[in-house]
């Protein structure tokens, strides 16, 4: 009966996730530059002076700054040359489209083209661009440019440094104002303890498959295969969730448009491991094979996709970085070692079949 109940769940699960990839729309926009990580941390230090409806914070991974304006005058963020560059309000988030920075701030390089009506002197002229109160943007002035480290890091790469204060100024009507912070260099981690830590985790949970598929111990094992990926599976929808959070998604119906925008693959690798780790528990035939391919997919689109997190001291998630090394470390484990578990017990079934017992005659 239980594996009854488990297998019709898992084949509804892949039902749900062959329609989510028929329907799923392009990525988006928004977040199509954001950092798989980074080793400078943009934080926000405060409005000045405070405005009770403005909330400012930083998301992916400080490669954007998020205004949100819920009171019922209309605030102004002044582009690098003072010019009105973006205004948020009660009717909705407008841009300036002679401000160079609307163009500037595109790309997280800053190196898009400039029109000719790009010209931070000319009287403004907004154009609509949402209906909500809050906007995100890349600001040169919160970000590092160069391809080289500041002079002090490269002297001591092995301390933390504040490379400066950065400021963006305001205007509320007349009132000006601005968002302060600061951008650090934070020494990364370690990249080899991590993937030699997960090497070694793959390559034993692969050797599982070595055990005799038909015996007592290859048939616990496959149970515990299932179980690692489902563990695997879940690992990589927290992380993929994380990163939505992280990019500034508010609530459930902003995480699942996030999720089925930008971060498509990286979920259904995810919930196809769970689906794929209940088949196996269930023991089901088969599952080897949905093993093997659930975690080859389950290791590239949401482990080796997301493990720039082995390099990098800020990761795309609202938790401590190291937490989102051990969820991919983990996600890697279950994926590659489902894998080469998988592909050993297909190799090992194919070479001795289990034999197909003759009917006795009456």
């Amino acid at each position: 009966m239980i594996r009854d109940l488990l297998t019709r769940a898992g084949l509804v699960l892949v039902g749900a996730l062959t329609t989510t990839v028929a329907f799923a729309g392009p990525a988006a926009a928004h977040g199509a530059d954001a950092p798989d990580g980074t080793d400078y941390r943009t934080e926000v230090s405060a409005v000045d002076p405070a405005l009770p409806a403005v909330r400012v914070r930083v998301v992916e991974a400080g490669a954007r700054l998020e205004l949100t304006n819920t009171g019922d005058r209309a605030v102004e963020v002044l582009g690098y040359s003072g010019e009105p560059y973006l205004r948020v309000g009660p009717d909705g988030v407008y841009e300036n489209t002679r401000s160079p920075a609307t163009y500037l701030n595109r790309t997280i390089a800053g190196d898009t083209r400039l029109p000719a009506e790009a010209d931070p002197a000319a009287p403004p002229n907004w154009r609509r661009v949402d209906d909500s109160a809050t906007v995100r943007w890349h600001d040169q002035r919160a970000l590092w440019r160069e391809s080289a480290p500041p002079p002090q890091v490269r002297a001591a790469p092995d301390r933390e440094h504040r490379v400066r204060n950065w400021t963006v100024p305001l205007r509320a009507g007349t009132e000006a104002g601005e968002i302060r912070g600061t951008l650090d260099w934070v020494p990364p981690p370690d990249a080899y303890v991590w993937w030699v830590a997960a090497t070694v985790g793959l390559l034993a949970v692969g050797a599982l498959g070595l055990l005799p598929a038909g015996s007592g111990p290859g048939r616990r094992a496959l149970a515990g295969l299932g179980g690692l990926l489902v563990v695997g599976g879940l690992a990589a929808v927290v992380f993929t969730v994380g990163r939505e959070l992280d990019a500034g998604a508010r609530g459930v119906g902003g995480v699942l448009t996030g999720l089925l925008g930008g971060q498509v693959w990286a979920l259904l690798t995810g919930l196809g491991a769970i689906a794929a780790g209940i088949f196996a528990l269930a023991r089901r035939p088969a599952a080897d094979f949905a093993l093997a391919l659930a975690g080859a997919c389950l290791a590239l689109f949401a482990g080796v996709a997301n493990a720039a997190v082995f390099a990098r001291a800020v990761a795309p998630v609202p938790w401590p970085a190291t937490t989102a090394r051990i969820l991919i470390a983990l996600i890697l484990v279950a994926g590659a070692g489902a894998t080469a578990a998988g592909a050993l017990r297909l190799h090992a079934t194919s070479r001795h079949p289990t034999p197909t017992p003759t009917p006795t005659r009456p």
